[in-house]
């Protein structure tokens, strides 16, 4: 099975690309799972609480993203 992911370039300001190491470190992910973390949460909150709670969350969840708690 091919990975379906959409690959892009993205340029940051090097300060912002060390706070996004850091963080990406600090929750045992690759950077590039952090910026998918971050951006699917702020996707999340866009669309509002009531999708968070539906039962395809965890379909949204990444490779690189840790287990999810019980």
């Amino acid at each position: 099975m091919a990975d379906e992911r959409k690959a892009f370039l993205i340029r940051a300001d090097p300060s912002l690309w060390k706070e996004i190491e850091g963080w990406a470190a600090d929750e045992l992910r690759s950077v590039n799972g952090q910026i998918e973390f971050i951006l699917r949460e702020a996707v999340r909150r866009r669309r509002g609480a009531a999708s968070a709670a539906s039962p395809a969350q965890g379909a949204a969840r990444g490779p690189d993203d840790p287990p999810a708690a019980s």
